[in-house]
């Protein structure tokens, strides 16, 4: 009789009632992590945080790793490629956005006000000519035209906005001897700017070059590229790394047309 009031009395001692704990289903809400050097943090600060996809582009080691990395991969290519050139017979042809130039600070403006790109706005971020230019990409366009080549920006940018797009170039220091901007709204294919660079009949006084190297952030900077190759073998990209030199950009770009896998 002893010993099964013994029992009775521990069971009851360690049932969730005695311990204090509540009975209920409910989980207990987890603790705010701390506000820096984790990978979750406390709800006010998830609310201040820019879109993944921005804050990474603006404030991380990484994209200004990448693009350092980018432009000194390219700056050792074009070295070994122009070797023997006579000067001004060659090109080097960069996209703008987001290859030269920084538009992450109008992409914040946007998720702050909580809207998409529109056209309007983007005409008054270009006409404000405050794109900083990325890393290295300076210092390429310097270098080749130490080397003797010429610069070609080819962009889908609007032609009427052409004029603020090479003010923005020239305060940031990027060396460009053409800058090609989209006049048919209907597409943004540019293959046959390029081919005009190539031949001599994109602008008065540009000679017909060859162009030795493309760089950009999205496919389409590249000719006769496409997200096609997406799906391809390796030798699809036999290119990127020689003549073709890729920066990263997750903001946005045809890649995002792309079905989910």
């Amino acid at each position: 009789m002893r010993k099964l009031l013994s029992l009775a009395l521990l069971a009851t001692a360690l049932s969730p009632a005695a311990c204090g704990v509540a009975q209920t289903t409910t989980l207990p809400a987890p603790a705010p992590a701390p506000a820096q050097g984790g990978m979750m943090q406390a709800p006010a600060a998830q609310a201040a945080r820019l879109p993944n996809e921005v804050q990474w582009f603006r404030n991380s080691a990484e994209q200004r790793a990448a693009y350092l990395q980018a432009y000194r991969l390219a700056g050792d290519q074009i070295r070994r490629m122009a070797a023997g050139q006579a000067p001004g017979s060659w090109a080097v042809i960069l996209d703008a956005d987001e290859t030269v130039l920084d538009n992450s600070q109008y992409q914040k403006e946007l998720a702050q006000a909580g809207t998409q790109m529109q056209a309007d706005t983007w005409a008054a971020w270009v006409r404000r000519q405050q794109a900083r230019a990325l890393p290295g990409a300076p210092a390429f366009t310097r270098m080749v035209h130490d080397l003797g080549g010429r610069v070609a920006i080819v962009t889908n940018r609007d032609e009427p906005l052409c004029d603020a797009t090479r003010a923005n170039l020239r305060a940031v220091m990027i060396a460009a001897d053409l800058v090609l901007c989209r006049t048919d709204l209907s597409t943004g294919d540019k293959n046959p700017r390029f081919r005009a660079v190539e031949a001599g009949t994109a602008a008065p006084g540009i000679p017909a070059v060859h162009v030795l190297m493309w760089v950009g952030d999205n496919i389409n900077d590249f000719p006769a590229q496409s997200q096609a190759i997406r799906s391809g073998s390796d030798e699809a990209f036999d290119r990127f790394g020689r003549s073709f030199i890729v920066l990263p950009n997750p903001m946005y770009g045809s890649w995002a047309a792309n079905p989910p896998n």
